[in-house]
C-alpha cells in the first residue's frame, strides 16, 4: 500500500515476490498487516487503509490465481460481491490483520 497506489504496487512487483507473499495465507496476512501497520504509522485513516486494500484485492483477484483453499475462497467471495460487499470484505480483512498485530 505504499502511497496508497496498491494497482501500481503490485505491477512493479517481482514475480517472485508475488509467489512468496501468495504462497501461504499466513505470509499474505502478514504482506497485509505489514502495509497497514505502515500506512496506520503515516496517519491514513481507516477507511483510506479499507480503500486501498480494497483496490489491492481487486488488483489480486484480476491478476493473481489463488495459491491456497484459503485465498480461493476469498477469490470467489470476491468475485461474487458487489460495490458494498466489496468493502466490507476489505475492511473485513483490514480488522483482521489490525487484531493480529
Amino acid at each position: 500500500m505504499s502511497n496508497l497506489n496498491p494497482e501500481q504496487a503490485v505491477n512493479n512487483m517481482s514475480n517472485e515476490d508475488k509467489e512468496q507473499i501468495l504462497a501461504s495465507f499466513n505470509q499474505f496476512k502478514s504482506f497485509l498487516g505489514d502495509k497497514v501497520e505502515k500506512a496506520e504509522n503515516m496517519g491514513f485513516s481507516d477507511e483510506a487503509i479499507a480503500k486501498a486494500a480494497e483496490k489491492l484485492a481487486d488488483q489480486l483477484a484480476k491478476h493473481q490465481e489463488p495459491k491456497n483453499r484459503e485465498e480461493k475462497v476469498l477469490n470467489e467471495l470476491w468475485d461474487s460481491a458487489e460495490g458494498e460487499e466489496k468493502s466490507a470484505i476489505a475492511r473485513a480483512l483490514v480488522r483482521m490483520v489490525q487484531k493480529e498485530a
